[in-house]
């Protein structure tokens, strides 16, 4: 029972990583419609920002710093590059992000992995739980998330700033002929979803690896998120992001064969193979799988509205 507590423990704090990441493409997509597919580039940006800063200003500065720097990145794109097309082209802009992001950090960090750690404040464990020790790093990662929670939605439901980004977004003309400038909150929105993705990959890339394949790891999941969550919806992102994580801990900590879980399996003798593969190589393809169900009966997500 405790090494099941134990898993859910880093299955929620991988969900809330997964929620950090996939929070700013869903801002984006949900208020301005815009499908950024540079959003993991953006990730890894923050990562490697950190990783540079880190040994000059620490580790906290670069927790503030990278995320703005990439944020900055964000807004300049979306003011020369999608608003000039007027977000007819959102894809191919920002396919083509992504592979110029890719080529450079490629071209400045190198092509294999750099040495990101974590800072040595947060570097032990939280708690044992019989014998499992939690890090520290881990619980400071889930409380960072839940802090980000928390502030998108006070900002969104409790400031001025936020009741603007609503109305440019749900009452364009009415908003500008009030003095609001509508591109410029558009351009603060994408922005600011840019620096979350940012906030993610500062927070993940010393928990994990820094390297070039970082954003193409975990590009697939953000959109996993999404769809599972329903497309624009921070609650159904949420749940769908929790449930990912825990499901994947779980299974992926499953040391057994299908043929020992299903004994008659075993009587197909084409099957052998199919068998005897364990349920942990199948963790990574549990969110696709997911998905698939997800579209095949309840198109709309989790937490989507019916269009």
């Amino acid at each position: 029972m405790e090494f099941v507590a134990f898993l859910l423990l880093n299955g929620i704090s991988y969900g809330l990583l997964l929620f950090m990441l996939s929070a700013g493409l869903i801002l984006i997509f949900g208020m301005m419609g815009v499908f950024h597919f540079a959003h993991a580039s953006f990730y890894m940006l923050g990562a490697y920002f950190a990783y540079t800063i880190t040994p000059w200003l620490g580790f906290w500065a670069a927790l503030v710093l990278s995320p703005l720097g990439v944020g900055v990145l964000g807004a300049f794109i979306e003011r020369y590059g999608l608003r000039q097309l007027g977000h007819r082209a959102e894809l191919l802009i920002t396919f083509g992000v992504s592979v110029i992001v890719l080529e450079l950090v490629q071209l400045v960090w190198g092509r294999s992995s750099v040495d990101y750690r974590v800072p040595v404040a947060l570097e032990g464990h939280l708690f044992t739980l019989h014998g499992f020790q939690f890090p520290l790093y881990r619980g400071f990662m889930m409380g960072v998330s839940l802090f980000m929670l928390a502030g998108m939605w006070w900002v969104m439901a409790r400031t001025r700033v936020g009741w603007v980004i609503q109305a440019a977004l749900t009452h364009t003309h009415m908003a500008e002929a009030l003095g609001h400038n509508v591109p410029q909150v558009l351009t603060f929105v994408f922005g600011g979803g840019c620096a979350l993705a940012g906030l993610a990959g500062v927070m993940a890339g010393n928990a994990f690896v820094t390297e070039p394949g970082m954003a193409a790891s975990m590009g697939g999941m953000i959109f996993v998120v999404m769809v599972v969550g329903g497309m624009g919806s921070l609650g159904g992102a949420f749940v769908a992001s929790l449930l990912i994580g825990v499901m994947q801990t779980l299974v992926a900590a499953m040391d057994m064969s299908l043929l020992s879980a299903l004994p008659w399996l075993h009587f197909d003798k084409h099957c052998n193979a199919l068998c005897h593969i364990q349920f942990s190589q199948l963790a990574p393809l549990l969110p696709y799988l997911l998905m698939v169900l997800v579209l095949m009966f309840r198109p709309h997500g989790m937490g989507g509205k019916r269009g």
